[in-house]
């Protein structure tokens, strides 16, 4: 089992990220609050969580413990996989879901792409007691706004199956109100929005 990579972060996408470990390329998914804390061609470590299938050996990788145990928690709802637990990471900081599960706060989880009612109930009875330790920790990170963070967050998005048509509408209007919103932003917003 891979618990962790150390390398050089050689592409980066909001989705996913290749880390070169000494000439081995490993194709890692990743949340929104792990991509802003990368850059291209630097050095990284990520906490990995491997996920052996049948048809795929897949990574996913964290920038903090903390994230990690999140997924793990989420992955352990039945009826909550991977995608879903990533798409959940990058919606929501990790004290903003933590607190929604504290909380019983459904309609936020809901907001969340693939996530129904049936699931946010689920995710809230089974990790009420498990979450209390995810309080308070949020990295932001401020990029200007210009076509190519539009772009990006719509590539992102149809990577995630959510049609360019619905996103685009969406991003032009989050722009309209906030023009210098990154990435990582628009891609929360559009998920909130959707």
């Amino acid at each position: 089992m891979i618990y962790s990579l150390k390398g050089v972060v050689q592409e980066l996408t909001p989705t996913f990220a290749v880390i070169d470990v000494n000439g081995i390329g490993y194709y890692v998914g990743i949340s929104l609050q792990t991509s802003q804390n990368l850059k291209l061609e630097s050095p990284v470590l990520l906490y990995i969580q491997q996920i052996i299938r049948e048809d795929a050996h897949l990574l996913f990788g964290f920038f903090t413990k903390q994230e990690k145990e999140m997924f793990n928690l989420l992955i352990s709802v039945n009826g909550v996989g991977p995608v879903s637990a990533l798409i959940l990471l990058s919606s929501l900081s990790l004290s903003e879901a933590a607190n929604a599960i504290l909380s019983g706060n459904s309609g936020l989880i809901q907001k969340v792409k693939g996530i129904g009612v049936k699931t946010a109930e689920r995710i809230i009875i089974d990790l009420r007691d498990k979450v209390g330790n995810f309080g308070n920790s949020e990295e932001k990170l401020s990029v200007s706004a210009n076509n190519k963070n539009k772009n990006e967050a719509l590539s992102a998005l149809e990577v995630l199956g959510i049609s360019k048509k619905v996103s685009e509408k969406i991003a032009d209007r989050i722009l309209k109100q906030n023009p210098d919103a990154s990435v990582e932003e628009l891609v929360k917003e559009i998920l909130k929005n959707i």
